[in-house]
């Protein structure tokens, strides 16, 4: 008698389909990675202060996603949904303010050098909070990430690093970065990506309104390249950008994405040659290729979250 030959393993329709959105999920990852890589660039071409041009940022998003997701059929989030929404809109609109404040007060390579630890804390706070255990290859995939980060930026973000006024903002915009990231992580498995992406733009922008009343700031009164920055930052980064990630983040791990989300400072970095004027240096492209070996460590294994969810 012969042995009979092993039985192969065939996809069933569940498998295929989950597959099929994990592909539609990393590649949605990529294309907003390269959407908010223009973020930088947009906040500085704007020169307003960054509470100012996150406002904008949001208000231009929000009369696009709004009407958007209020026109569209189905069932709305329920009301736990749409106070974790709230609340995760809350930590991005403090992120936001912090971040675009730090990149007008400190270098482009000091930011961004202190902007790339979300990451490490979305991780921490998967596995602390969550019980998440991420594979071995997601920690190494951040480590050659992150050194691929710090070699992109210089070694000048580490002599400027005095802990000024910029740089402690820019550390603190991470803690509400990856606040926003881990308390949305589960709505963002239920609730689908215009609904989410709309009500977190307009809580965000509610309370960037608010920060920009009680502190006095001007709103309106801008040149034409300003607004033509600050309409770009809304469509390009925001509705652009943060549509895609958020599709993503309903398909994979917050931990992955954040990781992922590394891939912005290569994008920043390649896109301030040209419209920056800024240099291109041979340590500089050796660290972008770190940093994208990293993030493909990173996501070789356990990309896909372990719940059923939907787009």
């Amino acid at each position: 008698m012969f042995d009979s030959p092993r039985s192969a393993v065939v996809p069933t329709p569940v498998s295929q389909a989950r597959a099929g959105a994990t592909r539609a999920a990393s590649i949605a990852l990529a294309a907003g990675v390269v959407c908010i890589g223009f973020s930088a660039i947009f906040v500085r071409v704007s020169a307003v202060p960054g509470p100012v041009s996150a406002f904008h940022r949001m208000l231009v998003a929000s009369l696009i996603l709004v009407p958007w997701w209020l026109a569209r059929p189905g069932a709305r989030p329920s009301r736990r949904d749409v106070l974790l929404i709230v609340a995760g809109g809350a930590c991005f609109a403090l992120d936001l303010a912090l971040w675009n404040s730090a990149v007008m007060l400190t270098s482009a390579a000091t930011s961004t050098l202190l902007a790339n630890n979300a990451p490490l804390w979305v991780g921490l706070g998967s596995l602390l909070l969550f019980g998440e255990r991420l594979p071995v290859t997601f920690w190494l995939g951040l480590l050659v990430a992150l050194t691929g980060t710090t070699i992109l930026v210089g070694a000048d973000a580490w002599r400027e690093l005095h802990l000024n006024t910029g740089d402690l903002l820019a550390l603190t915009a991470n803690v509400f970065y990856a606040g926003y990231l881990l308390i949305t992580q589960d709505v963002r498995a239920r609730v689908g990506t215009i609904a989410f992406t709309a009500i977190s733009a307009l809580a965000c922008g509610s309370v960037l309104l608010a920060v920009n009343l009680v502190t006095g700031t001007r709103l309106t009164g801008f040149a034409a390249g300003t607004w033509a920055a600050l309409l770009g930052l809304g469509l390009v980064t925001h509705v652009g950008g943060w549509l895609a990630i958020n599709y993503a983040l309903g398909h994979l791990r917050a931990a992955i994405v954040s990781a992922s989300l590394l891939g912005q400072a290569v994008v920043t970095a390649l896109l301030a040659v040209p419209l920056l004027g800024e240099g291109l240096y041979a340590g500089q492209l050796a660290g972008g290729l770190l940093v994208l070996a990293g993030i493909h460590i990173v996501n070789r294994r356990g990309v896909e979250r372990r719940r059923e969810h939907h787009g």
